[in-house]
């Protein structure tokens, strides 16, 4: 039941009208990696991004977006054991410097946009920060919403009948 409500709310998310790299899917990764069941842990943002990316468009940095997401899902795997709200503020963090790191890494290599040197991959990095702003933003935000209301609603349900969804 939740990676359905994570895939609606990615797909959802990313499919309609928003600021620039203001989504959760960094988010959902890294929640997917602490929440859902391990054989789907990695499974369900991949899959976010392959359907999304499908309505979207195809391009030649998706393997740096998708391998990002895998990364981040797996960081949140690892994070399952040592699950804080630090440890998920930080790894919220890193998310986001993984995903902009790796995906303008792709921008610089894949597009050519900018020339093949230091110099053109600094520009790329530094053309991107306004787009990194809006990604840390949400993917602090939709963390701490997603973290905050399963954690909350996972304390209320603890020993009722519906603890075994959770």
């Amino acid at each position: 039941m939740l990676a359905y409500l994570l895939i609606v709310l990615g797909l959802f998310s990313r499919l309609i009208i928003h600021t620039p790299n203001f989504n959760p899917l960094i988010a959902i990764a890294l929640f997917s990696g602490i929440y859902v069941s391990r054989k789907y842990a990695v499974i369900l943002p991949l899959a976010l991004m392959v359907i999304s990316d499908l309505f979207l468009g195809i391009h030649n940095v998706m393997a740096f977006t998708w391998g990002s997401i895998l990364i981040i899902a797996l960081m949140g795997l690892k994070l399952r054991e040592h699950k804080s709200f630090k440890n998920v503020f930080l790894g919220s963090l890193s998310s986001a410097v993984i995903f902009f790191v790796a995906t303008n890494f792709g921008v610089w290599l894949m597009t050519g946009m900018y020339t093949y040197d230091l110099s053109g991959l600094v520009n790329c990095f530094v053309m991107a920060i306004p787009f990194f702003r809006s990604s840390l933003a949400s993917t602090l935000i939709y963390t701490v919403v997603l973290y905050g209301i399963y954690e909350a609603v996972a304390l209320r349900v603890k020993n009722t009948r519906f603890a075994s969804v959770l």
